[in-house]
């Protein structure tokens, strides 16, 4: 007997439906007609045990049992799922075969190759299991990657990357929770000081952001403008570039900070002639943006929809699994494999028939363009997030489905569109050895960008329907007038769920160390795409952010603990470098033990390290929730349980 054991009971039925028929439902499995049988776990069904797994001892929160290391790791069936984990636990030592059809990802993996480990099966038998890579809920597609299974062995870094970071996710976070939140208490601080190796650097940013905004001194900076005359009569405005020689005078963006010296130059300008330095008409093209992954939709349904990370990751689980409409949606990569592209005028159809808002431009779409993004060496466990070649009614959908589908849809359209063209003319004058430029951008080809509107296009800065005039260089022109801006330099904004997302996943830009900055250009950010939505979540549940409108601002809970605690644990540098130590190990370029022993050894320091940190700021801050009726739990044990296990992250 093959068992096929898929992550969720959704992916389950859907593999069921293209296995022989009839089936028979059993309780947490799916008979097939030729006695194969399909079944599923439930996202997690075995966690890393809590600390009195270890010892009984560790029920109790205390400062003299930090650090806790685990000799040997331990893991627990959880409350919840304990009947499913029994029943695949059975069929898993019944069958013959095993197939792993956990999620494409490094969760995934370690989601059902845990299972298996825990079900005592001999090493021969685990051995044998084989891995199906499923990125599309449609039919044909699980076919295809049922005709395609690869040993489950192959895998063994990916689930080896995966179980490294659980488990030092747990020692971090149980062990840094468990010290600030004594310390915190000790201090007068009313609840649970949770800290992760990602939330506790990205409430960092949120709070660091805000001081910054806080502090800002603005500044008045100067522009000089020219109002300049052809001998032909035709006039037009030339903004000055100021020299070398007035760096002294200008701040690090390049931004004059001397009225003085705007004013010599608006004086000096004013009624001379000059002549044209050069001119320039540059053809430009730009390409249209690949495909998503979950974090740039994420990102766009934020700015268009004011949709959170969260709602956004909800919806594309909905379309992926219940309504098959879109591929796998927690994918990190935005190219598709070269064999997608034989299938594109089913999805295009696929798109018109479901979407009546593009059926213009999906009848408009060049399918002959095949540009860089169906490249086989940039996709590896899954792909882009792309509509699938299912139809529907739309109105079959919530509204936020909806908006979610055509975005989805329409990115996917624009990968059979030109490139977008435009003239960049530019001419350059002398007026009493100051230069002034005049740029004008005339678009030559919308190509893709005209499937978005202008209001959704963000890159219209310079272009104009007023074109320059037709100078060769060596024309004079006359300066008849000149005008001095005076401006105000202006804080960084608040985050909103979308510059928070784009943070996180471009997080090289908060890095202090050279070294690491340099690594995470080429790695996932902070966190994951599978992990980021819920991690901001979780910020807000601690009382750690709040939302004034679509800005996301640090409460004074979470301002406080972020100015407590010492600086390398509240800035992305520990966890990025982390990160790309877990993408080493999944490629093998690093050991297991590499990452692991100098991170058990590094927590020793940590926490003397707080053992010295000033808890006063939270002082009075926090709730104590009321006390179940008839027990009374001290604030070390309350909702411990939750923190243990949510504190890792």
């Amino acid at each position: 007997m093959i068992l096929y054991i898929a992550e969720k009971p959704s992916v389950a039925r859907a593999v069921a439906d293209v296995l022989p028929k009839p089936h028979k439902k059993g309780d947490g499995f799916i008979t097939l007609a030729n006695g194969d049988v399909v079944t599923w776990c439930i996202g997690h069904l075995l966690e890393q045990a809590e600390p009195e797994a270890y010892d009984p001892e560790y029920k109790k929160w205390r400062r003299e049992h930090l650090p806790i290391i685990p000799l040997e790791w331990k893991q627990q069936i959880k409350p919840k799922t304990r009947k499913q984990f029994n029943t695949v636990k059975k069929l898993i030592k019944q069958a013959d075969q095993l197939v792993n059809m956990g999620d494409p990802d490094r969760v995934g993996q370690i989601l059902v190759d845990e299972v298996l480990n825990y079900a005592g099966i001999s090493k021969a038998k685990r051995d044998a299991a084989r891995r199906c890579l499923v990125n599309d809920m449609n039919p044909a597609a699980i076919r295809k990657a049922l005709n395609d299974l690869r040993p489950n062995t192959d895998f063994i870094p990916l689930a080896t990357s995966a179980l490294a970071r659980a488990r030092a996710d747990w020692l971090y976070g149980i062990n840094m929770t468990r010290l600030c939140t004594l310390s915190g208490q000790r201090s007068g601080y009313n609840g649970v000081l949770s800290i992760g190796r990602v939330q506790t650097p990205v409430l960092g940013l949120v709070v660091h952001r805000d001081q910054e905004i806080e502090h800002f001194v603005a500044k008045p900076f100067y522009e000089v403008f020219v109002t300049l005359v052809s001998a032909s009569g035709e006039s037009f405005s030339a903004k000055w570039k100021p020299s070398e020689a007035c760096e002294p005078y200008m701040d690090e963006n390049g931004r004059v900070l001397s009225r003085k010296l705007a004013e010599m130059v608006q004086q000096k300008v004013q009624g001379r002639q000059g002549c044209v330095k050069a001119v320039s008409k540059d053809k430009k093209q730009q390409k249209a943006p690949l495909p998503y992954n979950l974090s740039a939709l994420q990102i766009d349904a934020s700015k268009r929809f004011n949709l959170n990370a969260q709602k956004t990751l909800d919806i594309c689980q909905q379309l992926y699994e219940r309504h098959k409409l879109i591929t796998y949606p927690r994918s990190d990569c935005r190219y598709l494999p070269a064999g997608h592209f034989d299938e594109r005028a089913q999805v295009v159809t696929a798109i018109a028939d479901t979407c009546p808002d593009l059926k213009a431009a999906a009848a408009g779409a060049d399918l002959s363009i095949r540009g860089k993004v169906w490249n086989d060496k940039q996709v590896g466990a899954h792909h882009a997030i792309i509509p699938t070649s299912r139809r529907m009614d739309l109105s079959r959908l919530s509204k936020d489905e909806q908006h979610i589908y055509e975005l989805v849809a329409r990115q996917y359209l624009i990968q059979f569109y030109p490139a977008f063209e435009y003239l960049v003319h530019q001419i350059d004058c002398e007026v009493e050895g100051g230069l002034f430029i005049a740029r004008q951008k005339q678009v030559l080809n919308p190509g893709w960008k005209a499937l978005f509107p202008a209001s959704q296009q963000t890159d219209q800065e310079g272009f104009s329907a007023t074109p320059l005039p037709q100078l060769t260089q060596g024309d004079t022109v006359d300066c008849r007038e000149a005008r001095l801006d005076e401006k105000q330099t202006s804080p960084p904004k608040h985050f909103t769920d979308a510059t928070l997302l784009a943070a996180m996943t471009g997080i090289a830009r908060f890095v202090v160390d050279k070294d690491i900055k340099k690594v995470l250009r080429e790695t996932d950010g902070l966190g994951t795409e599978a992990t980021r939505a819920g991690i901001i979540e979780l910020l807000f549940k601690r009382q750690f952010l709040s939302r004034k409108g679509k800005e996301i601002r640090a409460t004074e809970i979470g301002r406080s603990l972020i100015n407590t605690l010492p600086e390398r644990m509240v800035v992305p540098d520990m966890t990025a470098h982390w990160e790309s130590q877990l993408e080493a190990i999944s490629e093998k370029k690093l050991r297991y033990q590499e990452f692991m022993l100098p991170l058990s050894e590094g927590l020793n320091q940590l926490i003397a390290e707080l053992d010295t940190a000033d808890f006063q700021q939270l002082n009075g801050l926090g709730k104590r929730p009321a006390p179940r009726r008839g027990k009374r739990r001290s604030p070390g044990t309350r909702k411990r349980r939750v923190t243990d296990q949510q504190a890792a992250n």
